[in-house]
């Protein structure tokens, strides 16, 4: 089989077993066990825990010895078993103790992914630069296709989200190897010092202000990329709360919307390598916050029909700009800028913050942020229809009542339970507001001259 192509299929298969259920768990959290938003945050935030340390660790286990594909074999099989454990988790904190368990076994493998993939091309001659964002874009393609697995199954709000992912995990991990070897470089001499043969090296990048400054907006702008992906489905879905809407294409089919983001991703990944050699580190992760300002206004603003409808796809359409012109390239950046004796574990240091500490910031922030500040609670009928642009003797109204809400109407107009409504507008402004700011100040403080030919450099 062409090189090629067998890791078109590991990026593939890669984001298809993360695809099967990140963008739709908090239905299934929301809408099936009807657990609160600080709760999912922290849930949310176990893929942050497990990066603060896993890639780091598998990085340097990788640079110093074992293959990388056989570690990220195992990790794969071990993901996979613990998500058909998962949705039999009877409350939160069991469920919080599975996720942190599965993110340990799955969040290192993306770096390692990305690293796998660099050193078989750069074993076989190829411009990594050139030929890796052409087998990276299968990686959104596989989010993609898990993602209409899933809602076209009626999976969206089941456990059956967690088993597809499962399943192609240990499928996953059992044709990693059959890769080609991806030994330890050892390209560090036994005599070095205990903290270089560790591979714990790589911590001194943070004494380079450039690095330094680079991980830290790492770290912020992961953040941004963690909200997204926990609230932008059940955003959707959550417009079935006014009757007006409940039947919308949007309501029943929010993941197939929201996959437009992927396919977004598939475009701008492909453009990767011209911006980044034509423009450079620096204005392109600025255009990357500065289109996450433009995919959180623009949802601010969506509804399901009319020049809402074109707001949400707009929305969609930006976030390819925003999550690839920052991830993908961010990777890249690193993998020029950083001594090949160091790279895997340079990769997992940037996975580290981005998915690490910036997943775990903006997870619990958000979480905490939309319990506290942007949550409508009613007690009586008048308020809710007002806000739900109804009327109290509406069918649908009593329906979506008594179905989302299990409440009903008492006979003075109060609610028979206080009904909660996340106020999704003010949610969106402000991480609009936040990516903003991070803008201006990445603008101002991230000093780096770009020079096309370290991006070329790194294909040897």
């Amino acid at each position: 089989m062409n090189l090629k192509l067998r890791l078109t299929i590991l990026s593939f298969l890669q984001f298809f077993v993360w695809g099967a259920w990140l963008i739709t768990m908090a239905n299934f959290w929301f809408g099936t066990k009807h657990w609160d938003g600080t709760q999912f945050g922290a849930v949310f935030g176990t893929m942050g825990i497990a990066s603060i340390f896993m890639p780091t660790i598998t990085g340097i286990i990788a640079d110093r010895w074992i293959n990388a594909e056989r570690i990220f074999s195992v990790l794969h099989i071990l993901y996979g078993v613990v998500l058909f454990i998962l949705p039999h988790s009877a409350d939160p904190n069991s469920f919080f103790w599975l996720m942190l368990l599965a993110m340990c076994f799955y969040m290192p493998t993306i770096a390692l992914a990305n690293s796998i993939s660099y050193t078989i091309l750069k074993n076989s001659n190829l411009d990594v630069v050139k030929d890796f964002p052409p087998i990276r874009v299968w990686g959104t393609i596989g989010f993609i296709v898990a993602m209409w697995i899933t809602n076209l199954t009626g999976n969206k709000a089941t456990e059956g989200q967690f088993y597809i992912g499962g399943a192609i995990a240990i499928f996953l991990g059992i044709y990693a190897l059959t890769l080609p070897k991806c030994p330890p470089q050892k390209l560090i001499d036994k005599s070095a010092p205990l903290f270089e043969q560790l591979g714990l090296n790589a911590f001194k990048l943070f004494g380079s202000y450039k690095m330094a400054l680079f991980f830290l907006f790492s770290m912020l702008l992961g953040a941004a990329l963690q909200l997204t992906n926990a609230y932008g489905d059940v955003f959707l879905s959550e417009f079935s709360h006014f009757p007006k809407y409940a039947d919308s294409f949007v309501v029943q089919r929010s993941t197939i919307i929201m996959s437009i983001s992927q396919v977004s991703e598939t475009l701008f990944i492909l453009a990767i390598p011209f911006f980044l050699k034509k423009f450079g580190i620096k204005k392109v992760m600025l255009m990357s916050m500065l289109a996450w300002v433009l995919r959180f206004g623009f949802f601010a603003y969506g509804v399901p029909d009319g020049f809402g409808l074109t707001l949400i796809i707009f929305s969609c359409i930006v976030y390819g700009m925003a999550f690839d012109f920052f991830n993908i390239s961010g990777s890249l950046f690193v993998e020029t800028t950083t001594d090949k004796k160091i790279r895997s574990s340079a990769q997992g240091l940037f996975m580290m913050m981005t998915n690490g500490f910036g997943a775990l910031f903006g997870s619990y922030i958000a979480g905490w942020a939309i319990d506290k500040f942007f949550t409508h609670k009613f007690t009586n009928v008048s308020d809710l229809t007002a806000y739900l642009d109804t009327t109290a003797d509406n069918p649908t109204f009593l329906q979506i009542l008594k179905n989302s809400f299990n409440s009903a109407v008492n006979a003075d107009g109060t609610l028979s339970s206080v009904v909660m409504v996340k106020d999704w507008q003010n949610i969106w402004l402000s991480f609009a507001i936040y990516a903003l700011i991070l803008a201006i100040f990445f603008a101002v403080l991230f000093r780096h001259k770009h020079n096309p030919e370290d991006v070329s450099s790194v294909k040897h």
